[in-house]
């Protein structure tokens, strides 16, 4: 999968956003890495490029854009 973007979200937060995207099948992964801009407590969940469509679930998911992924 090539990375194109992320989400930082504290801990308490993986499990019901694992589902949430698992169940409208979109793809990522979750990451924690000196890479990525997180803060203590936080992992990052990473997507790649995708439709419109499928964003729009994930933007309102998330509340707002993601941060680009580092190259």
């Amino acid at each position: 999968m090539e990375k194109s973007f992320y989400y930082p979200v504290p801990w308490a937060e993986i499990s019901y956003l694992r589902e949430a995207l698992s169940a409208m099948d979109i793809p990522f992964v979750i990451e924690q890495g000196d890479q990525l801009q997180l803060s203590a407590g936080e992992v990052a969940f990473v997507f790649p490029d995708m439709p419109v469509r499928l964003y729009r679930h994930v933007f309102e998911l998330f509340g707002k854009a993601g941060r680009r992924y580092p190259s």
